[in-house]
Order: structure tokens, then C-alpha cells, then sequence
């Protein structure tokens, strides 16, 4: 499929950087809090999809779209001291509304949305902007809701990590979102928000990636 690219106004609407990236217009010579590492876990799809882009509810050509609460999301990869990081490739991978992943390994298999790409990949712009369709993470056994993140530049991995909903009730109890420490926990975290003006109930997240490295030129 074609990449799909945010309208305007959902950036513009859903502004509101994450406790770990806010400065104070003036202030970028401090350094950021930098995006904890977390585990890449066992999911990671073993074979990718054919269909790679950055609309995970709608694959290829099919006219069925995937199960779940439809959610924009959105943010920046930045570098230490706040600088857009260009030409990042961010990948994305989640399981499905049922909990399974698109992983062989994944333990209800059988039970995949087959509409759900499950994995998805985005190039940054010159702002530093990334943007996914996809769904509100859920539950699994032994796993509070969350999204896989990989960053790489020039194709080298610089960081794997997971963002959570913040305030999810199953968070405290997840001890891979705990292992982070209370400022990491925060740093992880995204607020999920009803898109205003959707009459589908379509929900929207914000959360910006602080990199621990700074991108050579």
C-alpha cells in the first residue's frame, strides 16, 4: 500500500509532547530525559509482511479492515538536546485485538486477525515527525497493553523499546514497564485521547522518542 501521511490538523490537534520531552521554549541547551531501552521481547515478526507501511488497519488490497479501536499515532524522534533526527526508520509491531502477534511463536496463533498487519514502518520528515494507523494496544496474559518500538538510523539499530497507555490499570503489575524506574515509566508512557470530530470512536496518541544518540551529518 501507498504510505499514508497525517493530515495537518491531527498534529496540530494533538500537540502535547510527553512529560519526558517538555522544555521551556529557550531551554534546549539542557539535555533530555532520553527514551528508556526495553526489552525487544520474543515477537518481533519472523517473517515480515508484504505489505510494510504505515497503515497497519488496512492491508494491501483488502476491503476488510482489522479489529480494534482505530488509533492515530503520532510524535517526533528527537536527539538529546531536542534537535529533529531526520531519515530515523521507526518500526512499529503489536499484537492484534485477540492478543496474538504476526509470530509463529505467538501463543494463540490460530487465533490472528488476518486483517491486522501487525507491523508497520515509517521514515521520518525533516521535523522529526512519525505517524502510524493502527489499534489501541490490549491486554495478554502476563502483559499490561503496549506497542513495540524500533529506531534505526542509517541502518544501524540505536534503540528498541515499548510505549504504554499511561494511567492503564494493568501497568503497575507489568514488570517490564516497572523494570524502567518511575521517571522511565513516565518517559514510556502516552496518553490516548478520543479524536475529536471522529463519529467512530477513534482514538489519538502523542509520544515523542528522545534518542541517546546524536545523528552524524
Amino acid at each position: 500500500m501507498t504510505l499514508v501521511f497525517p493530515d495537518r490538523r491531527l498534529f496540530l490537534g494533538s500537540a502535547t509532547l510527553t512529560a519526558a520531552s517538555f522544555v521551556a521554549p529557550g531551554l534546549f541547551a539542557a539535555e533530555l530525559l532520553k527514551t528508556p531501552r526495553q526489552t525487544e521481547g520474543p515477537f518481533y515478526p519472523d517473517k515480515l509482511p508484504l505489505d510494510t507501511d504505515n497503515d497497519l488497519l488496512i492491508i494491501t488490497d483488502r476491503l476488510t479492515p482489522a479489529v480494534g479501536t482505530i488509533t492515530h499515532l503520532s510524535g517526533r524522534v528527537l536527539d538529546l538536546k531536542g534537535k529533529p533526527v531526520r531519515n530515523a526508520l521507526v518500526e512499529i509491531w503489536q499484537c492484534d485485538n485477540n492478543g496474538a502477534y504476526l509470530h509463529s511463536g505467538s501463543s494463540n496463533a490460530s487465533k490472528r486477525d488476518k486483517n491486522f498487519q501487525g507491523y508497520g514502518r515509517f521514515l521520518t520528515s525533516s521535523t522529526g515527525e512519525y505517524y502510524f494507523r493502527t489499534i489501541r494496544p490490549v491486554p495478554y496474559p502476563g502483559r499490561t497493553p503496549h506497542i513495540h518500538f524500533k529506531i534505526s538510523l542509517k541502518g544501524k539499530e540505536v534503540l528498541t523499546t515499548q510505549m504504554y497507555i499511561k494511567g492503564h490499570p494493568n501497568n503497575l503489575k507489568d514488570r517490564i514497564f516497572t523494570s524502567a524506574g518511575k521517571e522511565g515509566m513516565v518517559a514510556l508512557s502516552a496518553e490516548f485521547t478520543p479524536l475529536k470530530g471522529s463519529k467512530i470512536g477513534e482514538q489519538q496518541a502523542r509520544w515523542d522518542i528522545i534518542l541517546g544518540v546524536t545523528p552524524e551529518a
